[in-house]
């Protein structure tokens, strides 16, 4: 059973997302607060797995937040649910600590794989989000083309498909369908991927792949 947290300063929000979770028979809601120093006061880190955080406006403290829950509970993974998307927010929590990251227009099938994802020790990140990193990204100069280039031969053939897809903004469970193969599989590839890469997140990869022509934009 995956324990999950919501934290959203809004009980009526908390109540809507524990009704969309409540249909999935290996999640449960275990606790709910109004804020992320709430949760940490009522020390809730034994009761929970994955913290799903609305957040509703850019804020530097929410960041030092997360900040603070991670060193304080360093085994509960976070996952954001942004109303707003803002750039350097979100590269704000990245660096914070979140390990998924989720539009306001995604759907119940996204956070459920999201929470999925994040449980299962990797990282989430949604089509839009990653379509809005895309330019910071693109920007980046900090691979020389000579250390690409071996990067890249070092990947199979599936890793290969796995990224182009992944890249592509294909969800792990379609992923999955299209090669034939489990979605723990899907995760096994990118972890992968990223240690033979020396990246060090999901939406690396998503850099990666554009730097080395793997998709076009």
């Amino acid at each position: 059973m995956i324990r999950v947290a919501l934290i959203d300063e809004h009980p009526v929000v908390c109540d809507a997302i524990k009704a969309l979770l409540a249909g999935a028979d290996d999640i449960e809601v275990t606790f709910t607060a109004t804020s992320i120093e709430e949760m940490i006061h009522k020390n809730a880190e034994e009761h929970v797995h994955v913290t799903l955080f609305v957040n509703y406006n850019p804020d530097v403290k929410d960041a030092e937040d997360v900040k603070l829950l991670l060193y304080r509970f360093p085994k509960i993974k976070v996952l954001i649910l942004s109303m707003y998307n803002d750039e350097t927010f979100i590269l704000k929590m990245i660096k914070a600590g979140a390990k998924g990251h989720l539009a306001r227009d995604s759907n119940r099938s996204e956070m459920l794989e999201a929470i999925y994802t994040l449980r299962n020790g990797f990282e989430y990140y949604a089509k839009t989000i990653t379509n809005i990193l895309l330019s910071s990204y693109l920007s980046d100069k900090d691979i020389d083309n000579t250390e690409k280039e071996h990067r890249q031969k070092d990947l199979s053939d599936r890793e290969m498909e796995v990224l182009k897809l992944f890249a592509e903004g294909t969800s792990n469970r379609a992923i999955a369908e299209k090669l034939f193969i489990s979605v723990r599989t899907v995760e096994t590839h990118k972890n992968n991927i990223m240690k033979k890469i020396n990246l060090k997140t999901t939406v690396d990869l998503v850099k990666f792949a554009i730097k080395n022509n793997i998709i076009e934009i």
